[in-house]
């Protein structure tokens, strides 16, 4: 019984170490692809440089690196995963870079053999600096502006941001403006129109000259001045001299109108007086023909009564004088009339603008306001009718008639 025991016991401890032998041991476990320093943020200072050399758990010569959204001067070696960035300070003076700006880098890592394996991850890099760099404030005009009254000015409140931004901007002029844009922030614009009124007859050289004073504050309280000049030069008000023009326009064509209509009433008195005048003249020859006639007649009765017509003849030109008058001073009053007709009408013609902005506007409204006043004074004592039944065409249809023209045409000395 002992010995079955103990043969069982060999023959179990036997089978194990055989069992142990066979089975093959269990293999190890493969570790993931993985950045074993990698870090999440970076913080740079300007004129620094960043070398951070990345690490993976293989052999990194099977692998390549890469960026994505890098700033500008950010590289990273592909082969060994060497992070290299050096911060020149012209990378923010030009703009291309920011101070305390969070910029997203992505960073990943490939395999050669098996794109399957890869990393894409990401991490941040913030820019300071401890050097304070002042901001300027720049017009887009310098110097001295020279402009005209009614001529709008306008220009930008340019800001070249260092350090601290502006916060505010305050303006002041030599000068109390009206209408003018207020600035307040970069980049703003400010216009202004002075009036014609602007400049007085007490300023010299009929200009004026304004200064503009903006002041720009950070939130320190640092602050920058920027100054500019303005010259404003006395300038003609178009706007109101066209309208003085046009209303001495209207005036003088008015007064044309009115001068015609009373030339038109004269001229048709004259007409009635020359042909009574000629039916006096011919009955006065007719008298005088037929009494000559009779006279030389056989009969008595007929030769007493031939005696008589010459005298009767002669008798009706004082009746002819004292009837029909000759009409000197009318005559003299039509003509003078349509010498000043002429001759308005001529200034009109010779004294039109032209262009959209005529620089002789004020000469010529000053020349024809001129003439006006000289026609109504050589005609003041000409009575001139406001109230006419004749409309314009009319008036020039009769003034241009041809026979109206040949009767006032002034006649050459031979």
């Amino acid at each position: 019984m002992k010995f079955c025991i103990s043969f069982f016991f060999l023959v179990a401890s036997f089978g194990l170490k055989i069992n142990a032998q066979v089975i093959p041991p269990p293999q190890s476990r493969i570790d993931s692809l993985r950045i074993i320093n990698y870090t999440t943020a970076f913080s740079q200072h300007i004129d620094s440089q960043v070398v951070y050399h990345f690490n993976i758990n293989r052999d990194s010569s099977g692998y390549y690196w890469y960026l994505k959204n890098a700033p500008v001067g950010l590289t990273i070696h592909k082969d060994d995963g060497t992070l290299n960035f050096k911060a020149a300070k012209n990378y923010f003076l030009s703009g291309k870079l920011k101070y305390d700006y969070v910029y997203t880098v992505g960073l990943g890592v490939k395999s050669l053999d098996d794109p399957a394996i890869k990393i894409d991850t990401s991490f941040t890099i913030t820019f300071y600096n401890t050097e304070i760099i002042p901001s300027h404030l720049k017009p887009s005009v310098s110097g001295t502006v020279n402009i005209e009254e009614g001529e709008k000015l306008s220009f930008r409140l340019q800001c070249e941001t260092g350090t601290f931004p502006f916060e505010n901007i305050f303006f002041s002029s030599s000068t109390p403006l009206d209408n003018y844009s207020p600035v307040k922030d970069c980049n703003d614009e400010f216009s202004w129109t002075p009036g014609y009124d602007f400049i007085k007859e007490t300023n010299q050289n009929k200009e004026k000259s304004v200064t503009l004073t903006f002041i720009a504050a950070t939130r320190y309280a640092a602050r920058d001045t920027a100054v500019v000049k303005v010259v404003v030069k006395n300038a003609l008000n178009y706007p109101h001299a066209l309208v003085e023009f046009e209303l001495v326009n209207k005036n003088i064509r008015s007064y044309i109108l009115q001068l015609k209509y009373a030339f038109q009433q004269l001229d048709k008195k004259l007409k009635n007086t020359k042909t009574t005048r000629t039916i006096f003249d011919l009955t006065s020859a007719s008298t005088a023909l037929t009494g000559t006639i009779l006279n030389t007649s056989s009969d008595a009765s007929a030769k007493k009564t031939g005696q008589i017509l010459p005298g009767i003849g002669i008798a009706l030109v004082p009746i002819k004088e004292a009837t029909a008058p000759n009409k000197t001073i009318e005559q003299n009053q039509a003509s003078q009339i349509r010498s000043a007709i002429r001759r308005l009408e001529y200034l009109l013609t010779d004294n039109v603008l032209v262009g959209d902005r005529d620089e002789e506007i004020t000469r010529k409204t000053n020349r024809l306001k001129d003439e006006l006043k000289q026609a109504q004074i050589q005609l003041i004592d000409i009575p001139v009718d406001l109230n006419n039944d004749m409309s314009e065409a009319e008036l020039d249809r009769y003034f241009n008639n041809p026979k109206v023209n040949k009767k006032y045409r002034v006649k050459r000395r031979k």
